[in-house]
């Protein structure tokens, strides 16, 4: 069934058609990222129950503004190794493609190539002649200025208009792809596209768009399987297989013990999304409002009746990271009964005590560096909005230095080191005796960074932010 042109309602679904679509396109996802794992059967089991493609996210936001910052990966070498390794098995065994989005974990131009150096010597190493394409989605503050100077550049809450400074400030910036580049990247020959920065969700999407598949049930089904396993009833166990068709799509775990109900499946849109049953794409919205979730078996799932609603402009959001300053941290711990009655105003004794010292040995006023204290055990995470209930046992007291350079953070937390050693409290007659974690006390952390990028840009096209290189194939005897 081919599903109608376009409509010019934003309140129709539908979506580009590329070929003659298929009955249904399986989406085998393995894992919710790219290194964290999962077992070498799920993917024979995939292949078994007939996956078309295969799609992973190599990356996150997640874990902090670091990775975009640095432009360095979360996951080891090696881990990242071990799962394209079997991965590019089993796109080659099968004659499927293999797509891996925000490679490097935030999609910068170099986590990219990180992941196609991988990439290319395993392929080697396994003698296997796969087309690779690398699609780069790093933005240049230059161009985005421009952009911005002719209005097509707009904020999302909860942040206001673009300054050109916030975009000259940060180290790197990346544009979040949608299926778009991944498609012509397809379309163009590649059987393993390496994206840059892409929505989790563009990475399963792009295959099944490409075949032709409705777009309200691809992008629902997208959105359910990428996190891997997550939706099922043992998320460690590996990820799941998507069965998606012109009226829905089919759900089910890789691994045979697990299992989907339509709880777990239905739950997945409440994950990192601010409403459960809409949620926008670079092209449009999906709305899940009048979805069904219904149980097929013991361990399979039905999902009917999502929609995607077209925009009249496609976007692609950016992402952007500056220096804030550079970070030293100290810990150290208290077991005094005496100072945990009191923690509080121990701690408050603390900061005071510390801005003093640092005003007198060093000069420095209070806007010239920051610090923080955390009492750990105690109220660190939440701090007043969950009410400590009696004192403590022990408390872990961590100083968080941040300034601008590395040697005067430093320099303030070995103002602060006999202090985290040895304050007493107001109403001590003896200085305790408290225990630092390492020696030296001090772990200089290096550049810290912010998030100061939640924009959105108009399109030209839905590639042309977004830079495609194919490899030639080389055959590996």
């Amino acid at each position: 069934m081919t599903p109608a042109p376009r409509p010019s309602s934003t309140d129709q679904e539908e979506g580009t058609v590329h070929n003659r679509p298929d009955d249904s396109i399986r989406v085998l996802a393995p894992t919710g990222m790219l290194g964290a794992g999962f077992p070498e059967a799920t993917i024979d089991r995939g292949l078994e129950l007939g996956a078309d493609v295969i799609s992973v996210d190599g990356g996150s936001t997640d874990s902090g503004p670091y990775y975009l910052g640095a432009s360095q990966p979360k996951t080891t070498r090696a881990a990242v190794a071990r799962d394209l390794r079997i991965l590019l098995r089993a796109a080659a065994r099968a004659d499927i493609p293999l797509i891996v989005g925000s490679c490097g974990t935030s999609g910068t131009d170099s986590g990219v190539d990180w992941v196609a150096g991988i990439t290319a010597g395993i392929l080697a190493e396994e003698g296997l002649d796969l087309r690779v394409a690398r699609i780069y989605s790093e933005q240049q503050a230059g161009a985005l200025k421009e952009r911005l100077e002719s209005g097509h550049i707009h904020p999302l809450p909860p942040l206001g208009d673009l300054q050109p400074g916030t975009l000259e400030s940060c180290t790197h910036i990346v544009g979040m792809m949608g299926h778009e580049p991944i498609v012509a990247a397809l379309e163009a020959g590649a059987r393993v596209v390496l994206a840059g920065r892409a929505t989790d969700t563009a990475v399963a999407a792009a295959y099944p768009l490409m075949k032709g598949m409705p777009t309200g049930p691809t992008w629902h089904a997208s959105k359910i399987v990428e996190c891997g396993g997550q939706c099922t009833s043992n998320p460690r166990s590996g990820g799941v297989l998507a069965t998606i068709d012109a009226g829905g799509f089919t759900i089910e775990p890789l691994d045979p013990d697990a299992a989907c109900t339509p709880i777990l499946v239905a739950a997945h849109m409440l994950y990192e999304t601010a409403n459960p049953f809409r949620m926008r794409e670079p092209d449009g919205t999906l709305d899940v409002q009048d979805a069904t979730y219904t149980a097929l078996d013991d361990r399979t799932v039905r999902v009917e009746g999502s929609r995607f609603h077209v925009a009249d402009q496609h976007t692609v959001k950016l992402e952007g990271a500056r220096i804030t300053g550079y970070e030293t941290m100290s810990f150290s711990a208290v077991r005094d009964p005496h100072i945990l009655a009191r923690i509080e105003e121990w701690a408050d004794l603390l900061r005071l005590m510390t801005g003093r010292r640092v005003e007198q040995t060093l000069g420095l006023g209070a806007d010239e560096y920051a610090f923080d204290v955390r009492l750990y055990g105690y109220d660190a995470v939440l701090q007043s909005r969950e009410p400590a209930q009696g004192p403590p046992r022990e408390v872990g007291v961590m100083l968080l230095v941040n300034a601008p350079d590395q040697e005067t953070a430093t320099a303030v937390a070995k103002v602060a080191n006999p202090l985290m050693l040895h304050l007493p409290t107001a109403d001590m007659n003896h200085l305790p005796s408290l225990a630092f974690a390492t020696s030296p006390a001090e772990v200089e952390r290096g550049p810290a960074y912010e998030f100061v990028l939640n924009h959105v840009v108009d399109s030209i096209t839905p590639t042309d932010m977004f830079r495609i290189e194919i490899e030639e194939s080389v055959h590996h005897g």
